[in-house]
């Protein structure tokens, strides 16, 4: 045939049908394809992109932060703050959202295996992170106290535990 490439010069596209046959790219499609479905429909039905906000109100897409949400709304940083000013990193995007997206994943596993306490808990990361925090937003008053070079550090959440979540 005069149209039909050289041997050895025929394009990807035919190598690879050659070595896998039809069945197999079907089977391949179909797999990929209901794991992109079933992400899909999860995201959606978990109000996956209320997550990428800064609106409170999607802490409470799950019951377990009620009591959390209704604590901040009733508590002094209400006017100033909303919960990803206190739990999410502020060194950059990159930060806030693998942190957001690692606590997304962890409380997914949580609320489809069942096993998170009701009465919910702070991670260390967690900690760490809203530590960080109080001292991004105060840093004018904690700079003479924050004992950074010590051994044993400020730890903002040792005294005002519940400034955020007043109760």
């Amino acid at each position: 045939m005069a149209n039909s490439p050289p041997a050895g010069k025929q394009g990807v596209f035919s190598r690879i049908s050659a070595l896998a046959p039809f069945r197999t790219w079907l089977m391949l499609a179909a797999v990929v394809g209901g794991i992109a479905g079933l992400g899909l429909f999860t995201f959606v039905y978990a109000q996956g992109a209320s997550y990428l906000s800064n609106d409170p109100a999607s802490c409470v897409n799950c019951h377990v932060m009620r009591d959390q949400f209704d604590a901040w709304n009733h508590g002094s940083h209400k006017a100033v703050a909303t919960c990803n000013d206190c739990h999410t990193p502020h060194t950059s995007l990159v930060a806030k959202y693998a942190v957001k997206g690692l606590n997304g994943f962890r409380h997914s596993a949580a609320f489809t295996l069942g096993n998170f306490p009701q009465a919910i808990q702070i991670t260390s990361l967690n900690r760490r992170v809203a530590q960080s925090s109080c001292l991004h937003c105060h840093e004018a008053i904690t700079a003479q106290m924050n004992h950074s070079a010590s051994n044993e550090p400020t730890d903002c959440l040792l005294c005002h535990s519940d400034v955020g979540h007043a109760n």
